[in-house]
């Protein structure tokens, strides 16, 4: 019996012997072989150069300028650290060695056997005095490098945005990203980020113990399909640039027929270079501390009352509902009491007798006050929704604000309280707790205009190829025909003798349709009895000149929206710098000299 169980107990040992041994040999043969492959190649991801941005005709707005980047060696001694940083200090007297060995001491890891790079960027004027004595020590690598360069500073700075240094969480899922460390901080180049960052290319090669390349094993070029055109005239921009000189705001020039935007600027812009590799937080605070708000991009994210210049989208809401026509008049007399308050028009004496056309033409609150309260804030509010209030517009610029479209639903929603009346009178004339953007002004602009849903947009090729955007109807065949209505008052505003908008565009060559609009900053106070004039006030006190227009008015082509921030008054602040504007796009050949008035 003692001998079966040894028997089988030696049988048993050498069963599971073998085994251990088969599974060694051959079963495991392929998983260690590709451990060793692993173990004996090197996979080097190469980062694309980052596309070009243009623009419309291929003038260079965001290029790449070439350089070098330097990188050290890992796992390096002290000793051998600061004999390359005594010959880096020789070379380039403006690093700071300080935080050289800061970044590399940081990054040198126990495991990594990569090279550490310590300098991105160094222009290849600075570096070809002492290129070769760097390149000969087997310590230092040096490599091309590219850095973003905006040729025009801080023109259309808003726009085009600027490429910074990526933080742990850009890089997250994003390969790219992970390999340039640089990633769209703000406009076109964050909004077409993942276009401009083109694909990663591969590199594989053998390597012996020492991690030495020996054979070069497939090699993938990056794909760098990946340059853009901008709608946007470079010249043209310079001349806005020209026009808000010591003026903040923000100026749109929008093509109606396919929402192309030529020009657009948001005043004061700033120097987009600076960013690129960081500026002070000195600099920072500065620019965050202005009162002018230079760092926000006004075209989508500066929240104004409307003020006047949404009239024509009421009147629009007035005829929709039934309850108003073309014939309905209201008596202007200087104010309008109701619910113990006291609602003023702009004229303190009154317009007299209104009808729609007049109360537009003159800008008349008072004939506002008494049709909303006729409609009501609900068929007000869905109309100015449709025309794109409340609502983002869809450029393709990061972060773009809503605004607000007060009524109802809104109120409930954001304090928990009920809508009085007297909230529907400030809206219908753009105020109170009413906010738009320049752009959805430009929207709601070209939608009169047009007829159409418009969508803006700043793209037009990318890699050579258009894009297209389609238009779609959003009207209805009633509303349409009271588009003519609204149209033929803007024309009013613009060309009769009474309109508010006529004696500021008279510089204007083609004939324009218009709206002016002055929105208050400030509450008025209810004993005030006849308010300060607006040269009188402090300056951040005072009214917002808004104006809005779209020429040729036979063939409307062109949406213009210019606003003046504490402007004081749309018509004779804002009026002119429009005027000059359609002025420059018949010079530039973007509107045809057949329509140029008494030609």
């Amino acid at each position: 019996m003692r001998l079966k169980i040894v028997i089988t107990f030696i049988v048993l040992f050498f069963v599971l012997l073998i085994s251990r041994v088969y599974w060694l040999s051959i079963y495991s043969n392929e998983y260690y072989q590709e451990l060793s492959e692993k173990n004996s190649t090197k996979i080097e991801l190469i980062a694309p150069i980052r596309g070009i941005i243009l623009d419309r005709n291929d003038t260079p707005l965001a290029v790449n300028k070439l350089g070098f980047s330097v990188s050290l060696k890992p796992h390096l001694k002290e000793h051998e650290l600061n004999l390359i940083g005594d010959k880096i200090k020789n070379c380039f007297t403006d690093i700071n060695i300080d935080k050289i060995y800061k970044t590399y001491k940081r990054e040198d890891g126990y495991y990594n056997q990569d090279f550490i790079e310590i300098i991105d960027f160094i222009e290849y004027d600075n570096i070809t005095k002492c290129y070769f004595e760097l390149n000969l020590d087997e310590n230092i690598s040096i490599k091309p490098s590219v850095k973003r360069l905006y040729p025009f500073n801080k023109i259309a700075s808003h726009i085009i945005g600027y490429v910074g240094r990526a933080n742990s969480e850009d890089m997250l899922n994003n390969e790219v990203v992970q390999i340039t460390k640089r990633i769209g901080k703000t406009g076109i180049e964050k909004y077409y980020d993942n276009v401009l960052q083109g694909v990663l290319g591969k590199k594989v090669s053998r390597v012996n113990s020492i991690n030495k390349e020996i054979e070069e094993l497939e090699f993938n070029k990056p794909i760098m399909n990946n340059d853009i055109q901008l709608s946007i005239d470079i010249n043209f921009q310079k001349y806005l640039d020209e026009l808000f000189k010591n003026i903040s705001g923000s100026a749109i020039v929008l093509n109606i027929k396919d929402g192309s935007i030529l020009a657009a600027g948001s005043y004061p812009e700033y120097d987009l270079n600076p960013f690129v590799t960081g500026i002070t937080q000195n600099e920072w605070n500065m620019m965050i501390q202005d009162l002018d708000h230079p760092f926000t991009n006004k075209l989508i994210n500066g929240r104004y009352p409307p003020g006047s210049v949404v009239k024509m989208g009421v009147g629009l809401a007035f005829l929709s509902s039934g309850k108003i026509d073309t014939n309905t008049s209201f008596t202007c007399t200087g104010s309008f009491d109701f619910g113990g308050r006291k609602f003023r028009c702009h004229n303190i004496y009154g317009h007299g007798s209104m009808d729609l056309n007049s109360a537009i033409r003159a800008s008349c609150d008072d004939y506002f006050y008494k049709g909303s309260l006729k409609v009501g804030i609900a068929d007000i509010s869905a109309m100015l929704y449709k025309l794109g209030f409340g609502r983002k517009s869809e450029i393709d610029l990061p972060l773009e604000s809503v605004g607000i479209l007060p009524n109802k639903d809104w109120k409930m929603a954001r304090y928990n309280q009920p809508w009085y009346q007297g909230e529907t009178l400030i809206t219908s004339i753009g105020q109170g707790n009413f906010l738009a953007t320049p752009m959805q002004v430009a929207v709601y602009t070209a939608k009169i205009a047009s007829g159409y849903e418009i969508k803006p947009h700043f793209i037009n090729k990318i890699n050579n190829k258009k894009i297209e955007f389609e238009k779609k109807e959003i009207f209805t065949p009633s509303e349409k025909q009271y588009l003519k209505y609204i149209r033929n008052a803007m024309y009013d505003v613009a060309n009769n003798s009474r309109g508010t908008g006529y004696k500021h565009l008279q510089e204007a060559k083609i004939i324009l349709a218009a709206k002016t609009g002055t929105a208050q900053v400030v509450e008025i106070s209810q004993s005030e009895k006849k308010r300060m004039r607006e040269e009188n006030m402090e300056y951040y006190t005072r009214s917002h000149a808004w104006m809005n227009a779209y020429g040729p008015y036979e063939d409307p082509t062109y949406a213009v929206v210019v606003l003046v921030e504490h402007g004081m008054h749309g018509g004779s602040t804002s009026g002119p710098i429009v005027a000059k504007i359609f002025n420059k796009l018949i010079e530039l050949g973007y509107i045809d000299e057949k329509y140029v008035k008494n030609k």
